[in-house]
């Protein structure tokens, strides 16, 4: 069960916010706020009072101190709430990706996609406390996730190629380049082929020649109009079709070690 803050200036869209987190059954609190200072004065009674706040749903667009600059502060606390941000401007998703939020939504705010946000914070606060070991015995470890070889035929030599190598995979007609941080190998698969295996493996298509390993992203940039993502020294464009995707995918799940 989360307490959440839910921030905006906007009194409307305050309580429209505020009345949609109520609904949701993993929210146990609500508290509201009409702008930064008030949040931050909401925190700080949370904190000297020993109840925590486990997520902030937070509008960006707001006078004197603005959502980012609330996140930034938020994230300098020694036990961070999660935050969400709440927003009607899509152009504010690579500060959210660097400030490691844990979703951005985009206003008007659609009901299932708030309960997604919510599901998201509640999954994130539940892996973070510590978890009770099983009677008898140690807390059982996660299953680890297998990884998978593809071989590579080149002049008579067959090398072995892990997925978890992978940065990019390139498409060439029938055919799929790999890119690794060693070099590149190509592989007799369509693109589309790869996508489908490797989706759940952390894979994201973000051009129709580009499929992105999203662990091995190191920044997501915003150039001319255009987004890019950058991994193993490779600066790769994402089409305006899959733009908002690739976003919110990396935003949800910021980058950490290889699968």
């Amino acid at each position: 069960m989360l307490h959440t803050l839910a921030v905006d200036d906007e009194e409307p869209a305050l309580e429209e916010l505020a009345y949609l987190l109520r609904r949701d059954p993993r929210v146990a609190e609500v508290q509201t706020a009409g702008d930064g200072q008030q949040a931050l004065l909401a925190l700080d009674r949370a904190l000297a009072s020993g109840r925590s706040v486990d997520a902030v749903f937070l509008d960006i667009g707001m006078p004197g101190l603005d959502g980012l600059a609330l996140a930034r502060l938020i994230s300098r606390f020694a036990h961070p709430p999660r935050v969400v941000f709440v927003t009607a401007h899509e152009d504010h998703a690579v500060e959210a990706f660097a400030l490691h939020a844990a979703d951005y939504v985009l206003k008007p705010v659609a009901p299932e996609r708030l309960a997604e946000a919510v599901r998201r914070c509640a999954e994130s606060a539940a892996e973070a406390a510590p978890e009770e070991p099983e009677q008898g015995g140690a807390a059982p470890e996660r299953a680890a996730v297998p990884d998978e070889v593809i071989s590579v035929e080149l002049a008579g030599v067959t090398r072995f190629v892990q997925r978890s190598e992978v940065l990019y995979a390139e498409a060439q007609g029938d055919y799929a380049r790999l890119h690794t941080g060693g070099g590149s190998h190509l592989v007799r698969i369509p693109l589309a082929t790869l996508e489908e295996r490797w989706g759940a493996a952390g894979f994201v298509r973000i051009h129709r020649s580009h499929l992105v390993a999203l662990h091995h992203v190191r920044e997501l940039r915003m150039e001319a109009g255009r987004t890019y993502v950058v991994l193993g020294g490779h600066m790769l464009g994402v089409s305006r079709r899959h733009t908002r995707q690739v976003r919110e995918m990396l935003i949800r799940h910021p980058p950490t070690a290889a699968v």
